[in-house]
């Protein structure tokens, strides 16, 4: 029986979700704050721990046999039980994060090794029945809606049938050589899944072809937890951690032999639509994001790109996600330091861009240090700049200079900016030009203006005003000896309309 909701303005089509429109808060937002978090950081040793131990000479299948024991005895689901999150606190993780920048807050409902971290009906393994014993989902949003902040959820759940493959095999050699994984015992296949087909021991760590496995069963299941998802949590964003389910990227939307394969996702799509224009008044609030760049398929909701970004300005928002270290908790990870998360945040939302940023927790629920002092050096930066970033436009260029970031999937090397590398935002008749490296000789020289743009006056943020001078367009603003920051300083620069 059909939701009376389910009848609001969307059909699960391409064409009907089309008519989509980005919601406002999500265009002001610029900065989500992400908890990719579950049982896998409990051995601390980074991404894709329950795929990755089962799969022989890899770093954490040695971890995991000498630290637990070979996973024919002690395997993932055992893992999961040792996840306690005993010292969660979201409330006062959100005050660290809102104290950051963040004006929307995404949690994970579940990665690909098929735990949830909510109360599911569909499914027993579950972080209120097993593990820490609390709806991890249900209490980050609390936290979230006390601060005020639009709540969104992440789903990697859809690869995970193929993702989770590994378990089904066996040693090649050693003492348990041939010794079956736990993943083949039939008792714990609610947890590793019946994927055997999906199985090959000639596969390497990164072979993951096909994301989407072609079961039609799997899609009908990921349908109904989406479903169910939504209904409890009512998100203002979800997220697939891929292309839009059950689709490869490459595969046209309007070909009869592929069209069937995005069923299941258009529906969840269409369903989230209407479930957030039942709850405000018929017009839809929110935000779907998913990685397939074609804009045939993408103009369904916003276009998420993973550690990478644009190269300029588009005409629809869309969004990064990264990490500040690895996605799950690594005591080893090399993290991004402040002014290079930054100079990300900036260089984004110059080519109307958010960023939505993941800070690993440990398995606790705590953040270490490091983490911690970099969300306090945001807080910093953010209490200068804020005016510079949320709510602001793209300029009709986002940027000039010689320095680029590169445009390369999973790269995100820092940039060696100069004094000579801006990037814009805008909020009315007033640029905003962020320079991305403080000036040896106190100037800055902003090209981009004409003789048409009459600048008015110049502030620099943290500072006030400073004077400058426009010869043939070109704008020279003399800054004072003191920064006002330790990172990226911003030039309000007020044009006559």
């Amino acid at each position: 029986m059909k939701a009376d909701f389910e009848n609001g303005p969307f059909k699960p089509t391409f064409d009907s979700l089309r008519t989509f429109e980005c919601p406002e808060w999500f265009r002001d937002a610029k900065l989500g704050i992400w908890s990719h978090w579950g049982p896998q950081s409990v051995p601390m040793v980074g991404d894709w721990y329950a795929r990755f131990m089962y799969m022989e000479d890899t770093e954490q299948y040695r971890y995991h046999a000498r630290v637990y024991v070979h996973p024919s005895e002690f395997g993932y689901k055992d893992i999961v039980q040792l996840w306690k999150a005993e010292k969660f606190d979201p409330e006062a993780l959100m005050e660290l994060y809102v104290a950051a920048g963040a004006k929307y807050f995404v949690a994970q409902a579940m990665h690909h090794d098929n735990f949830f971290n909510y109360d599911s009906k569909w499914h027993k393994w579950n972080a209120v029945q097993m593990g820490p014993k609390k709806d991890i989902v249900a209490l980050w949003k609390a936290a979230a809606i006390k601060k005020g902040l639009p709540f969104g959820l992440t789903e990697h759940m859809g690869a995970t049938y193929s993702w989770y493959a590994p378990n089904k095999g066996s040693d090649k050699k050693g003492p348990y050589a041939n010794v079956p994984y736990d993943g083949n015992d039939p008792a714990f296949e609610d947890l590793y899944l019946p994927n055997r087909e999906h199985y090959d021991p000639n596969k390497g760590m990164w072979d993951l072809d096909p994301w989407y496995t072609p079961n039609e069963s799997w899609h009908r299941h990921w349908l109904e937890v989406m479903k169910e998802l939504i209904d409890r949590y009512e998100p203002d964003l979800l997220y697939s951690d891929g292309a839009l389910p059950f689709g490869r990227i490459g595969e046209s939307p309007t070909e009869s032999d592929g069209a069937a394969r995005f069923e299941a996702g258009l529906e969840a799509v269409a369903y989230l639509y209407n479930k957030s224009a039942s709850l405000h008044g018929g017009v839809n609030q929110a935000v779907y994001n998913q990685k397939d760049r074609r804009q045939s398929v993408y103009s369904i909701g916003i276009l998420d790109i993973e550690r990478s970004q644009e190269s300029d300005i588009k005409t629809e928002p869309w969004q990064t996600d990264t990490c500040v270290g690895e996605w799950f908790y690594n005591v080893r990870a090399v993290y991004k330091t402040p002014a290079h998360v930054i100079e990300i945040l900036v260089d984004i939302i110059s080519k109307n861009g958010n960023l939505l940023l993941n800070i690993p927790q440990k398995p606790n629920g705590t953040l270490d240090d490091e983490c911690t002092y970099l969300l306090r050096e945001m807080a910093a930066w953010r209490s200068v700049n804020e005016e510079a970033v949320y709510g602001t436009r793209p300029f009709r260029d986002s940027g000039e200079g010689p320095s680029s970031v590169v445009i390369d999937h999973f790269k995100e090397d820092a940039v060696d900016w100069t004094p000579a590398d801006f990037r814009f935002t805008r909020r009315g008749n007033v640029l905003y030009a962020f320079q991305m490296r403080w000036p040896e000789d106190g100037k800055a020289i902003v090209r981009t203006l004409t003789e048409a743009d009459k600048v008015k006056s110049v502030r620099l943020l943290g500072a006030g005003e400073v004077p400058f001078e426009q010869p043939y367009g070109t704008l020279i603003v003399r800054l004072p000896d003191k920064r006002p920051t330790s990172y990226v300083h911003v030039l309000a620069v007020e044009l006559e309309e």
